[in-house]
């Protein structure tokens, strides 16, 4: 065999290394980004579901006489900046996802505020034996601890996603193939929700 031909042997088995080892990094950050993307699904669907809750919440408590109504217009207004606040955590800034989160706690603790005046059957006997409005606080009070853990899952989806495009030598290349960093979910001021600061990894 001929020097020539050791060399574009040689060169070739390179080739082929290089590919399939680009190819496993390529689809690993693929279904890392997807499963984050998943899990944000997920968020978006709670928080739609408890926009329709809200909604029939509203309408059984306008019929109730004489109902706290400071505490209502508070959720009302809370609900509709949460809806105006919309984003894409592949596509937005530290900023912007710390404005949705706060959009998003804001309601959170209007709604909290509002079922605590709701449940007073002491003020509110009317309500007491109210099917359709008992049917509503339980998925409200449902949604509130799904929401927290799809949360966590989200961010534990996005931390293994981010290390993965930052680690070397997958970030060399997670930019051209067009991996862009998400954004953590941040707990919104006040509470104690845990995130996971990546600002370090570029230094």
């Amino acid at each position: 065999m001929s020097k020539n031909m050791k060399i574009w042997i040689g060169v070739g088995a390179v080739a082929v290394i290089l590919f399939f080892w680009l190819k496993g990094a390529y689809n690993g950050m693929v279904e890392k980004q997807v499963s984050a993307q998943k899990e944000w699904s997920n968020i978006d669907v709670i928080l739609k579901r408890n926009q329709q809750d809200l909604n029939s919440l509203e309408k059984i408590l306008k019929s109730v006489k004489n109902f706290n109504q400071e505490t209502l217009i508070e959720m009302v207004k809370a609900r509709a900046r949460a809806t105006q606040t919309v984003i894409d955590p592949s596509n937005c800034t530290p900023e912007q996802m710390q404005a949705w989160s706060n959009a998003q706690g804001d309601l959170e603790r209007c709604m909290q505020r509002l079922m605590v005046v709701a449940t007073r059957e002491a003020d509110y006997p009317e309500l007491k034996g109210n099917e359709e409005f008992d049917k509503v606080m339980v998925r409200l009070e449902g949604a509130v601890n799904r929401l927290a853990e799809a949360r966590r899952t989200y961010n534990d989806a996005v931390e293994k996603y981010m290390l993965e495009i930052r680690s070397f030598p997958k970030n060399i290349f997670a930019g051209m193939f067009g991996f862009t960093p998400m954004q953590m979910y941040v707990a919104p001021a006040g509470t104690e929700e845990n995130t996971t600061d990546f600002s370090g990894l570029d230094d």
